[in-house]
């Protein structure tokens, strides 16, 4: 007997409907369904009892490829329907897809993911001539709200149209020839027993084709079971390791206006709908939204509740439907609430998350559509190691509680617990946030706040972050491994994984860990975030001894790779004429006390070559053309100061080179012979518009200098000038600001000119 194929679209409850009837009446021998065929020795944890939505969630991590799939189900889900009715209809019940680590299925999610922009064109013929806004209004219009009879036909002439007009990918042809030799082996095996096939209505019409066919492309092994040829189910490559478990899912995560990619929104509606029809789902969904509105303090009256539902079945009965569909119920709600203009057009009109800017009336709206129901597991579900020694690790460490934690990190007991609320962080589990705490290793910060409280979806975070690992620290630096590998040149993504790491105690890192972010160093671009993390990891590397991470054998190789990417970058700066960038020669900064104090494999003569030639380009910024040649002079190696002052350039480019050179080689300036008199008499010969162009960046130059410092620079020019006192008088607040005072000097000047010019001054 052929196999009865049934093409749904994922949590319909009009399919979901149509299979449990069909399977009802037919009593087949196999029910095959779309999911992961790795999960059949397994069919019984789906049938525990757990309260929905629930999900198959996938895992799969080797060398070069880490991923998360998921396969919801919820009570109106075909799939889930198949799964049940077939059980009571006494069928043996198997998922007949790829499993989610598969290569047919790289880059998907969702197993369930409709794909809907494949058949883009096809959709948007037909929402224009159902005249509805796209396809959600259009399924609802030709399935969801319309009699059950014919509904079959019906999807069949729709999925085949959509599949007539769409091109598959190698994946999705990948998946039906194994789905096919299910089919075939499962027809075989029943005899005269029918089989129901339950998959994406994409799929169906290539089953039908495939299973007929006696050339299907093999896909994989053939094993006897049955009686009949089964395929075998594909195992992980060598090497990787791969799971799935079932996991609580949510509403929220369900609905499409939240981002989720099989399609169906709104999944508080289509429960109701499911459980009580279209009529008793219109009136309990807007009475839903009036009491919502009214609990955020939003106007909706009676008479609202009144003109919404008069709107909506006004709306139904222009649009051709028996009962208000969604659409009808939300665009008469937005009639009768929504007052205002509206700044983005109405979500369900489109598709996708919502918009910044949209109303908070039409927020709320939607939020009661989608509703916040969240699963639950039966108790005797399996749950990865990690779950367990999460749960374990909580109560060990007395955080079961609710509360605010203080964490002395000089105790070790103290530490231990941060390292674990740092692992739990990282692997963005909910309920444990830190209030205060070190930003870096250096800070003089000894202890941290958090919060910890219980969170309805820390469960289904732990199951997915046991595909990291089967202990706490193992998942946290996997996590971090994949932030490094995934930072590309992003130096912010790396700073930011590296002190992760050292809040997390995962001081080793592995070789491929230490390849990434080489990697990635070599990648960077911006020399500025480039020069910061090179500081952040010198100073772990020497002083950290709270962290752990003092004398890092892995943060010094860290180091080497910044150390050199920074030359490289500040060689190949270009700019005669950019002004100073403080996070420029902050980088030559920390390339200097790399130089004095970076450990063995920093390459000293490299750094300083490098930064002789730096220091002597024309067209290199003139801020890095100081700094490069403060370089060499605090590493002791440079030449005659006096003459590179004097080198340094006019009034535009003066003060710009001073400040890299203030900022590396501060005190070589303040104590070598001649320089500051040298700088002095150069200041002082700037002409009134030389002044007034020099003075911004020579401010910011002498700012490099610290209060006492420049006390003494003062001093130095009073005396100087036979003057007496100290230089703090010089250096009070003026009664007006120096540039005011530079541009009316220079106009005085201009006017004086322009008089003795016409002959007008005595």
């Amino acid at each position: 007997m052929p196999a009865t194929f049934i093409g749904v679209r994922h949590h319909s409850p009009a399919c979901a409907r149509l299979v449990g009837d069909t399977i009802a009446a037919l009593r087949p021998a196999f029910v095959l369904i779309e999911g992961p065929a790795d999960m059949n020795d397994r069919i019984g944890e789906l049938l525990l009892g757990h309260d929905l939505p629930v999900a198959v969630f996938s895992s799969y991590r080797d060398d070069e490829r880490h991923a998360g799939s998921w396969a919801p189900f919820c009570e109106y889900s075909p799939e889930w329907v198949a799964l049940n009715a077939g059980r009571d209809a006494g069928a043996d019940v198997r998922f007949i897809d790829l499993p989610a680590w598969h290569e047919a299925l790289v880059g998907r999610e969702n197993r369930y993911s409709d794909a809907e922009e494949r058949y883009a064109e096809a959709i948007d013929r037909l929402c224009t001539a159902f005249a509805v806004d796209n396809v959600d209004a259009l399924w609802d219009h030709l399935f969801e709200i319309e009699p059950a009879a014919g509904i079959e036909e019906r999807l069949a002439a729709y999925f085949d149209l959509l599949r007539g007009e769409s091109e598959a990918s190698d994946g999705d042809r990948a998946r039906e020839e194994y789905m096919a030799r299910w089919v075939r082996a499962a027809v075989r095996d029943a005899g005269e027993r029918p089989v129901v096939v339950v998959t994406g209505g994409f799929h169906r019409p290539a089953l039908i084709r495939l299973a007929a066919s006696e050339t299907v492309r093999q896909a994989g092994g053939e094993g006897a079971a049955g009686g009949g040829s089964w395929p075998e189910t594909p195992m992980l490559p060598a090497g990787a390791v791969g799971g799935s478990y079932l996991v609580p899912y949510s509403f929220r995560r369900l609905d499409a206006f939240a981002g989720y990619q099989s399609g169906m929104p709104s999944p508080e509606y289509y429960q109701r709908l499911w459980e009580s029809g279209p009529d008793r789902a219109a009136e309990g969904l807007v009475a839903a939204v009036v009491e919502r509105l009214r609990a955020k303090r939003q106007r909706a009256s009676t008479a609202d509740l009144i003109a919404a539902r008069a709107s909506a079945a006004g709306l139904a009965m222009v649009r051709g439907h028996r009962s208000p569909a969604r659409t009808d119920i939300l665009d008469g709600l937005a009639a009768a609430l929504v007052q205002d203009a509206l700044d983005e057009p109405l979500p369900w009109a489109t598709r996708g998350r919502l918009r910044a800017g949209t109303h908070p009336v039409v927020v709320e709206m939607v939020a009661a559509l989608s509703g916040d129901r969240v699963g639950r597991l039966h108790p005797g579900t399996p749950l990865p190691p990690l779950v367990h020694d999460v749960t374990a690790a909580i109560e060990r460490e007395g955080l079961a509680a609710n509360g605010t934690v203080a964490v002395a990190l000089m105790s070790a007991d103290g530490l231990r617990r941060s390292r674990m609320l740092h692992q739990l962080r990282v692997l963005a589990i909910p309920g444990f946030v830190r209030r205060r705490g070190p930003a870096t290793g250096i800070d003089p910060v000894l202890d941290e706040q958090w919060t910890v409280a219980e969170h309805e979806h820390r469960l289904p975070a732990l199951i997915e972050a046991g595909a990291y690992g089967a202990t706490l620290e193992q998942a946290a630096g996997a996590r971090i491994a994949e932030r490094v590998a995934d930072a590309g040149g992003n130096v912010g993504t790396l700073a930011g994984a590296l002190f992760d790491a050292a809040l997390c105690g995962t001081t080793q890192l592995s070789d491929r860990v230490l390849r990434d972010l080489r990697l990635g160093i070599a990648a960077a671009q911006d020399l500025g975030e480039l020069g910061r993390l090179l500081g952040v990891l010198l100073a772990l590397w020497r002083h950290d001894r709270l962290l752990g991470t003092a004398g890092s054998a892995a943060l010094s190789t860290v180091i080497v790779a910044s150390h050199d990417r920074v030359l490289w970058l500040a060689e190949g700066a270009r700019g005669a004429t950019l002004p100073a960038d403080p996070a420029r020669i902050d980088a030559i900064v920390a390339l200097r006390d790399t130089a004095r104090h970076g450990g063995p494999g920093v390459d000293r003569a490299a750094a300083v070559d490098t930064m002789a030639r730096v220091a002597g380009a024309a067209d290199a910024p003139p801020d890095l053309r100081g700094a490069a040649f403060g370089f060499g002079w605090a590493l002791g190696v440079q030449g005659d100061p006096l003459r590179a002052v004097r080198g340094a350039g006019g009034p535009v480019a003066l003060g710009d080179w001073l400040a890299g050179v203030f900022a590396v080689a501060r005190e070589e300036v303040l104590h070598a012979d001649g320089v500051l008199d040298l700088l002095d008499d150069i200041v002082a010969g700037l002409g009134p518009d030389d002044f007034l162009i020099a003075l911004p960046a020579l401010r910011q130059a002498f700012a490099y200098f610290p209060p006492r410092e420049r006390e003494t620079i003062a001093g130095h020019v009073l005396e100087r000038r036979g003057r007496p006192g100290s230089g703090r008088a010089l250096l009070r607040s003026p009664a007006a600001d120096p540039r005011l005072l530079a541009r009316a000097a220079a106009l005085e000047a201009r006017v004086d000119t322009a008089l003795a010019r016409q002959g007008l001054l005595p």
